[in-house]
């Protein structure tokens, strides 16, 4: 990696941004030190070892989760205590 170090730099010769994070007098002298950052590293595919993973991913009648779920998790019963026999 490439570094470039500046010594004694002048507060008032550093861009704006950079004054207004440091929040220090005027005639303040300062190091500046650029690195090069590293590139993150690739994101590897999620793979799974575990048999249980993806076991329901052929059934057919599971194409609609969404649907499904919301079927499991409707009440049994109606507010006046009848089944709800869809």
């Amino acid at each position: 990696m490439n570094t470039v170090v500046i010594e004694h730099v002048p507060v008032t010769d550093l861009p704006e941004q950079w004054c207004a994070r440091l929040a220090t007098a005027a005639a303040t002298l300062v190091t500046v030190r650029i690195e090069e950052e590293a590139p993150p590293p690739p994101l590897e595919p999620f793979v799974s070892d575990d048999p249980a993973f993806g076991m329901w991913r052929d059934r057919e009648d599971l194409s609609d989760v969404a649907g499904h779920v919301r079927k499991l998790r409707a009440p049994r019963f109606l507010p006046d205590g009848s089944p709800d026999d869809e």
